[in-house]
């Protein structure tokens, strides 16, 4: 079974801030085993107060905050838009959520940089900015 988008973005936060399993478990008084079933998908949807521990032991910056929660909620997101998403920070949650609704058909995979800057055109045109 292949990562989730929550457990790769959770993996990747934890990573970034240098954490073990055990360690986050510690910081946010969650089991690590817990944790482990996260970021490898066997657990899907964590608690809003799993979150809100996991985002404070992180120190996760807005952003990839409310990433995780859209995650948690929307469990069937593409891994690869998260991927994305982390690489490019000017990449808005906005931005992130209206991608990720889109469906995709085929077998080609999805061109993440022309799909948001589709949508960033969208988005200014609603905002009257052509």
């Amino acid at each position: 079974m292949a990562q989730p988008a929550f457990g790769v973005l959770l993996q990747r936060l934890r990573e970034q801030r240098g954490l073990s399993l055990r360690e986050l478990a510690q910081l946010a008084g969650i089991d690590h085993a817990y944790i482990y079933r996260l970021e490898t998908g066997d657990k899907e949807s964590p608690s809003e107060e799993v979150l809100t521990k996991l985002v404070r032991a992180l120190k996760a910056g807005k952003r990839e905050a409310e990433m995780l929660r859209y995650l948690a909620a929307h469990p069937h997101i593409d891994p690869g838009l998260v991927a994305y998403a982390l690489a490019d920070t000017t990449v808005t949650i906005e931005e992130f959520s209206s991608v990720a609704g889109v469906a995709f058909r085929g077998t080609s995979r999805p061109d993440y940089p022309k799909l948001i800057e589709r949508v960033r055109r969208i988005l200014l045109e609603e905002n009257g900015n052509r």
